[in-house]
């Protein structure tokens, strides 16, 4: 018998839907990303509290979720490339890297649901791009082995004199283009930005043909970011994909509440905002 990827992302989405926790940001060597996550068991065992569907980590900080005994803490997705377009200043060289020369296989071992990889697309980078493309064809090939779902994670970012640093382009047509690009390299799952206007958010799911999980990015005010979160997940997302704007928080647990209820009850804006405040 055939296996198929879907019976580890039957793990991932639950009643259709996921909320995906990055807590994966130690790869990034950016100061600023750590903030909340310097006691990972801490972190963890707070996380496997709030309940979400899934929790995104590393290799080297797996076992903390993978190693509890529970029989429905969230799923793990692993995150198996690094890179170091993330800082504030511009590196005289670009680069992106899988972190195991076998990529998938300590997925396996660690009974992931998930794994996740890079697709950068910079201004003037293209070596980084090919290195991206390179390496989400290796692992492809290996997920294609194993059976495990590939999450790709097409990121289409600014100028650095823009703003700085790990800064996203919400151009919806850039975003819909490198999305298709994902999808045509095979994606199962494909994390993607957020676009500067909401309402056009269906258009990238359309070009994706596979689930899409909305990512986050920077921490914001959290009545936006729940506002624009019910706003993607009408337009079509299957779910969200956030780090600093839940573990950044003064309560993490009462934000995962709050998005768990977007994705999962129909919530809007509104609603989950009240359902953040009651706490959790």
């Amino acid at each position: 018998m055939k296996i198929s990827p879907k019976v580890r992302m039957n793990r991932l989405f639950r009643n259709g839907g996921c909320l995906d926790v990055a807590v994966d940001h130690g790869v990034c060597n950016e100061p600023s990303f750590l903030a909340g996550l310097e006691d990972m068991p801490r972190v963890i065992e707070m996380l496997v509290g709030a309940r979400p569907d899934a929790i995104q980590m590393t290799f080297g900080q797996a076992d903390l979720l993978q190693a509890r005994p529970e029989h429905d803490k969230p799923a793990l997705v692993l995150r198996l490339d690094m890179g170091n377009p993330y800082n504030a200043s511009r590196h005289r060289v670009m680069w992106a890297e899988l972190q195991n020369a076998d990529p998938v296989l300590p997925a396996v071992q660690m009974d992931a649901a998930c794994v996740v990889v890079n697709l950068f697309m910079l201004p003037d980078e293209p070596e980084l791009f090919r290195q991206c493309v390179q390496n989400i064809a290796r692992v492809r090939e290996d997920c294609t082995r194993y059976a495990m779902p590939l999450m790709i994670e097409p990121l289409v970012m600014l100028p650095n004199e823009v703003r700085g640093g790990y800064q996203v382009d919400g151009d919806a047509e850039k975003i819909v283009t490198l999305v298709r690009l994902a999808t045509e390299m095979g994606a199962d799952i494909i994390k993607a930005d957020p676009t500067t206007n909401p309402e056009d958010f269906h258009r990238v799911v359309e070009a994706a043909r596979v689930p899409v999980l909305a990512r986050g990015g920077g921490k914001e005010d959290l009545r936006l970011v729940l506002e624009k979160s019910a706003a993607l997940v009408a337009q079509g997302a299957k779910g969200l994909v956030y780090g600093r704007n839940i573990y950044q928080h003064a309560n993490p647990k009462a934000v995962v509440a709050a998005l768990m209820a977007i994705i999962h009850q129909g919530a809007d804006g509104a609603a989950a905002w009240e359902v953040c405040n009651r706490g959790a």
